[in-house]
């Protein structure tokens, strides 16, 4: 379980971009919710869920909600990452040496994912792969947009109810 959970408030960072610039939750809030992807490279877990993070993205991403990733690693490794797993969406970089956000957030493990509303509470608090919690998030975001909910899970693709963190 992470640290904060639903209807906590959501600690503000700024941290700089995988892609260029800086990610401020605070700018992202003053637009509409935020999806905040916590991961690190090398945890199989979040090499399975990132992708279906980077659906939501592609789905609600430019309806007036933001998606973003919180990588635990370099920005080498990150890219490379990216790479791999077909990720668009921005990526921004925990600070390595002082852990500022991850600490703000408490985590304790990853993938663990954040919800938050434009008022900064946190609706969604999600760690590991969670299905349902993915599938509550994706109703959320299209509620929250105004955009038509996509399914998460493609016909056919065969994905399991919960992997843990």
């Amino acid at each position: 379980m992470a640290a904060l959970t639903s209807g906590m408030n959501a600690p503000r960072f700024k941290l700089p971009l995988v892609q260029g610039g800086n990610f401020s939750l605070d700018e992202a809030l003053s637009r509409g919710p935020a999806l905040l992807a916590f991961f690190k490279v090398s945890c199989p877990v979040c090499q399975f869920t990132m992708p279906y993070v980077e659906r939501l993205y592609k789905a609600y991403g430019n309806s007036g909600v933001t998606v973003v990733g919180v990588s635990q690693d370099d920005a080498s490794a990150t890219r490379k990452f990216m790479a791999e797993f077909g990720l668009s969406l921005p990526v921004a970089l925990e600070d390595t040496q002082s852990w500022d956000a991850s600490n703000q957030y408490g985590l304790t493990n990853v993938p663990t994912l954040f919800l938050v509303e434009p008022s900064g509470a946190i609706e969604v608090s999600a760690v590991g792969w969670s299905r349902a919690d993915m599938e509550k998030i994706s109703r959320e975001l299209a509620f929250r947009s105004g955009a038509t909910q996509v399914p998460l899970v493609s016909k056919g693709e065969s994905v399991p109810d919960f992997k843990s963190g």
